[in-house]
């Protein structure tokens, strides 16, 4: 399935520099996650839907309302710059 000069090969792109051992440890390693791979192929999938987890997982969230702050006007007087009741921020988007 998997031969050293493959791994060889694999290491050299990677600018990994491996041991003859290394390479060959790898090449056995490497050889058994194919092998299952290959069996993983081998089972009928056509009725599951396609997933990123084997668990749902959803955010617990608040929901968002609208409150108004009750110190409106002591938060806008603590701002270097305002322009009436907002305030005022240098611009940061560039012109390109």
């Amino acid at each position: 399935m998997l031969d050293r000069a493959q791994v060889h090969k694999v290491a050299h792109l990677a600018r990994l520099q491996l041991t003859e051992e290394e390479e060959e440890k790898m090449t056995t390693q490497l050889g058994d996650i194919l092998g299952y791979f290959e069996q993983l192929n081998e089972l009928d999938v056509s009725g599951v839907e396609p997933t990123t987890r084997a668990i749902d997982v959803s955010n617990v969230v608040r929901a968002d309302t609208l409150q108004p702050y009750a110190e409106r006007e002591a938060m806008l007087e603590s701002a270097p710059d305002r322009d009436g009741d907002f305030f005022k921020v240098p611009k940061i988007v560039n012109a390109d």
